[in-house]
């Protein structure tokens, strides 16, 4: 069983910034109190213009409540290697 919870996260991944951008503003629209962008990697850097693109743009009654970075070991053809990865929380003030 999915929880509410699980709805309310946005995977980045190697899509447009666009689409995520949609996809939080959306959650939000369809009354979320909270939303948690993902990313891990390369896709970071797309998860926080993810996040900045929605805040500045789009989503007046919205704050950042908490940023979380971790490394996650990660099992390759060549082994293991260690991924970066972070956890940004969106908040609505209403």
């Amino acid at each position: 069983m999915v929880s509410m919870e699980d709805d309310n996260i946005v995977f980045v991944g190697n899509k447009p910034v666009m689409n995520y951008v949609l996809a939080v503003v959306t959650q939000f629209n369809n009354g979320a109190a909270e939303v948690i962008v993902k990313a891990r990697g390369k896709a970071i850097s797309r998860a926080v213009d993810t996040t900045e693109i929605a805040l500045n743009r789009f989503l007046q009654d919205v704050d950042k409540k908490s940023i979380f970075t971790s490394t996650e070991v990660v099992d390759t053809e060549s082994g293991k290697t260690h991924v970066s990865s972070i956890e940004i929380t969106l908040v609505s003030r209403r």
